[in-house]
């Protein structure tokens, strides 16, 4: 059966605990999470509290020490790495906080980079737009990046033009989750809220789930859940705080 057919979670997580090597706590003790096609998540919290480290762990990237991790019915601790690396570039879309671009690539050839790794994100762009490079270009117009801007190197791109090609490079292929690590950080309230009503669109258009991550309780309204996560690695209080 097609993965993107079946029925179920994309993204479940059950009775998740991890811990750093050396770590004295847990960074992140969650008991569960479910997020299932085109659904919109928000997780917040404080710095520390463990949101990259919660998006790792989806990814594939971290594996967890305790509970389950589980892309579209598979547990990431099931699979060798050279497998999870596989799984993760077929159905994950990625947004970085510093969008990780490779400076000396086009905008266009940076969101082609899934395509070339993937033939099952190759095989669903043309499907969509007859090429792969049709799909990137449809995606950069619909994000706002002027066809000018295309084959400009992604140095010289402003923080806001580098942006709109991270997402582009995430949603390529439509892939079923795309996971976004504050990429919103940089920018001002309206360039921010432009941005992600073209992302969320973006993500209904193709179903995708979307699980992304801030301090920021103002992009709320962009979501249909909400997890906030509590700092769990916080040094306990001595006893002078404790008196207070």
């Amino acid at each position: 059966m097609d993965e993107s057919t079946r029925v179920g979670p994309i993204l479940q997580m059950q009775a998740l605990r991890f811990r750093y090597p050396g770590a004295a706590r847990d960074t992140l003790d969650l008991d569960q999470l479910a997020l299932g096609p085109g659904q919109r998540l928000l997780v917040r919290g404080d710095s520390g509290c463990g949101k990259s480290t919660l998006l790792a762990l989806a990814a594939g990237v971290l594996l967890a020490g305790h509970g389950a991790v589980r892309l579209l019915g598979q547990d990431w601790r099931a699979l060798p790495a050279g497998a999870r690396d596989a799984r993760r570039v077929d159905h994950v879309g990625y947004i970085f906080q510093q969008f990780n671009l490779l400076p000396y690539l086009s905008a266009l050839d940076n969101v082609l980079l899934p395509c070339r790794f993937s033939a099952r994100r190759a095989g669903r762009a043309r499907a969509a737009h007859g090429s792969a490079r049709a799909a990137a270009q449809a995606l950069l117009a619909a994000l706002g990046l002027g066809e000018s801007l295309w084959r400009r190197a992604s140095a010289e791109l402003s923080v806001g033009q580098q942006q709109r090609v991270a997402a582009a490079r995430a949603l390529v292929g439509q892939p079923e989750l795309v996971i976004a690590d504050e990429p919103t950080s940089a920018l001002d309230e309206d360039r921010r809220d432009a941005f992600m009503r073209l992302l969320v669109a973006q993500c209904e258009r193709s179903r995708s789930a979307l699980l992304f991550v801030s301090h920021d309780s103002r992009l709320a309204r962009h979501f249909e859940l909400l997890v906030d996560l509590p700092r769990l690695n916080r040094a306990p209080p001595d006893a002078a705080e404790a008196a207070a």
